[in-house]
């Protein structure tokens, strides 16, 4: 059996990172056009890499918690591909394999002119950090304002999937909240949210069970039903 996860902000946020829509807009008391679209990074280079440079330097101080752990649980007895609007790595740290980043990779740099040109990141990028066609480097991140590349990956896996586990996302950002409706072949669609209320974004609500829970406790329960159904 085939289950795709849509994750979200909110599974990171239950390990400790802050998400820009806990706070109107306003990310690290940043403007989120600021710091996360390709014009805030023309405007203003410098002020874009510290902002990812305080992210990465952050993601080294949490871990995964028992929602990312129950997905990679999951993955002992089902394929399970986890489509994530995240940019941490805290689903691999846990343990999943297959997962698609749509937003990009914190841990990642790539070339400011050629977005294929990419580079492992653990540490800051400043300016003046050079790719191998001497551009500078910036934060592998699909920012407001650019292409989605991994889309059409992502909408496959959801579209082949037999189960569809929608946990830790507004379902606000598109065209990421979108894949909601491409799960054509799904025979039941989960919905786990402290606060179920974007039953909206999806097209077929007779397919729905809401749990209205955190991903880190959602999950677990989730995880062993499937499991003990199997």
């Amino acid at each position: 059996m085939n289950i795709a996860v849509l994750s979200g902000a909110g599974m990171s946020a239950e390990s400790g990172l802050k998400t820009f829509r806990d706070a109107d807009g306003l990310w690290e008391g940043h403007d989120v056009m600021e710091v996360a679209s390709i014009d805030g990074w023309l405007a203003n280079p410098a002020l874009v890499l510290e902002f990812y440079n305080q992210r990465r330097r952050q993601l080294k101080t949490v871990i995964p918690n028992d929602g990312h752990e129950a997905l990679a649980k999951l993955a002992q007895f089902f394929t399970v591909n986890i489509i994530t609007q995240n940019v941490d790595d805290l689903h691999e740290r846990a343990g999943s394999s297959d997962v698609v980043h749509l937003h990009g990779e914190l841990l990642l740099a790539q070339s400011s002119i050629d977005e294929n040109c990419i580079y492992p990141c653990h540490d800051d990028i400043k300016i003046g950090d050079l790719c191998e066609y001497k551009s500078q480097l910036r934060p592998a991140i699909v920012w407001f304002g650019e292409a989605v590349p991994k889309m059409e990956d992502a909408a496959l896996k959801v579209a082949q999937a037999d189960i569809l586990i929608v946990v830790g996302t507004s379902l606000q950002v598109y065209p990421a909240a979108g894949l909601v409706n491409v799960a054509s072949r799904a025979k039941q669609i989960y919905y786990i949210d402290p606060k179920p209320d974007a039953l909206h974004a999806f097209d077929h609500s007779d397919q729905i069970t809401v749990i209205q829970d955190s991903a880190a406790k959602g999950l677990p329960k989730l995880v062993e039903q499937l499991i003990n159904q199997a």
